[in-house]
């Protein structure tokens, strides 16, 4: 039985809750929620007040870091950059690393939901960006192509990827919204539906029915930077 007139020994005495550790709130975590909200809502779904949801701060919090969503989508778009870069200019093989950088800017885009648009909505001239298209314009250089076709090229490859990008990830919308509606389910139906076009209305897409959507993505993308490398390689002066 306890004695009013004892004092609380100190193992009795209720102990000070502790505070719980904040992490301080940093350009990079910002980011990194950012992508974490890309990935699951899409990016209709991105805005500043779901990227502070996320953190479980304030969106005025962010403004500290960030200035607002065009500032935080061009910070999305260079985190692709990080660890990136080309290899220094082969004249032999010059077909072979413009192919390989579409490839892993492709295979860059693809790691996140609709980060193709982000992509088309950025200018890659800035100044954190710049050595990397130095690089690229150094290539086309070295091979010899022309001045005023290196000029376009580098933005060509990359309009390219964007687009084709951007088509993959119109399409895997479509397939989450259909449930279960695979890839070999749908181009079975648009092979079907070219099929059954009236001939003599169109008779090249009947003819090409076959071949519309038969192949993956990827020997699309494959097939298409051929032609383009065979058009740029087209410009280079005869030996």
């Amino acid at each position: 039985m306890s004695q009013p007139d004892m004092p609380t020994p100190p193992w009795e005495r209720p102990r000070k809750r502790q505070a719980t550790a904040r992490i301080p709130l940093t350009q990079e975590r910002i980011v990194d929620a950012a992508f974490v909200v890309l990935d699951r809502d899409g990016y209709d779904g991105l805005s500043m007040r779901q990227v502070a949801a996320e953190l479980k701060v304030a969106v005025s919090a962010l403004y500290a870091h960030v200035s607002g969503k065009d500032e935080l989508l061009h910070l999305m778009y260079r985190r692709l950059f990080e660890g990136a870069d080309l290899p220094d200019p082969d004249p032999d093989n010059w077909q072979e690393q413009v192919k390989q950088f579409a490839r892993e800017g492709r295979a860059r885009l693809l790691r996140h939901r609709d980060m193709a648009r982000i992509s088309m909505g950025q200018i890659p001239f800035t100044p954190d960006l710049l050595p990397y298209v130095e690089k690229l314009l150094a290539i086309f250089r070295a091979a010899g192509l022309p001045d005023r076709v290196v000029a376009i090229a580098g933005d060509m490859i990359s309009t390219y990827m964007d687009g084709f990008t951007l088509e993959e990830s119109m399409w895997q919308e479509r397939y989450r919204e259909a449930g279960d509606g695979s890839w070999d389910r749908m181009r079975e139906e648009f092979q079907k539906y070219f099929e059954s076009l009236p001939p003599q209305r169109f008779p090249n897409m009947v003819a090409l029915a076959d071949f519309m959507v038969d192949e993956s993505n990827d020997y699309r993308f494959e097939l298409g930077l051929e032609i383009i490398v065979r058009g740029l390689a087209s410009y280079l002066p005869e030996k």
